[in-house]
């Protein structure tokens, strides 16, 4: 095939509407990245959607304590730092009522769940599958985090990377 042949192809193609991004499908991570919205502003409310986590089981926010919310993926660096701070958190305040949820972007769950297992995280964690992200999409950025309270409320929206001192004091959400 020529040059001009090919090159006639691949613009009849994208005259066509079957060019690169139709090809991939319309609701790629790209795409999704570049329409997200920004974080919510605090004081807004958020309801989250009943999730199914990693290992299959049944999730869905308590209302009885602050929730964290963590978007994150296995291949993201920062993610990478922030992780194991998460877990130092889960770990020491969810017996105080403190709810976190990860909420991995891989593109694959069994990343997600092989990564989760190797580092020995236990937080409850759910794949952000199309049909989770059209229930409650996710901010533009990675990492990023949101505190709720009991009610869905914004208490706290951050994006990119968080540090040792500012995931721990997460837990001044917790009543008491």
């Amino acid at each position: 095939m020529s040059f001009l042949t090919r090159r006639t192809t691949l613009g009849g193609l994208l005259v066509l509407g079957m060019g690169p991004t139709r090809a991939q499908g319309a609701d790629t991570a790209a795409s999704r990245e570049a329409l997200a919205p920004a974080l919510p502003s605090p004081g807004s409310r958020l309801v989250l959607p009943a999730l199914q986590l990693l290992d299959g089981k049944a999730w869905q926010a308590a209302g009885t304590g602050p929730v964290v919310v963590y978007w994150w993926a296995s291949t993201c660096p920062f993610c990478a730092q922030q992780s194991p701070e998460m877990d130092t958190l889960w770990r020491e305040h969810s017996p105080r009522g403190l709810q976190l949820i990860g909420l991995s972007v891989d593109k694959r769950p069994e990343d997600a769940q092989a990564y989760l297992l190797r580092r020995g995280y236990r937080w409850p964690c759910a794949w952000v599958s199309a049909e989770v992200h059209r229930a409650f999409p996710k901010p533009r950025g990675l990492p990023v985090t949101l505190v709720l309270d009991r009610s869905g409320r914004v208490l706290q929206a951050e994006k990119g990377q968080l540090f040792a001192e500012d995931v721990a004091a997460m837990a001044r959400w917790l009543p008491g």
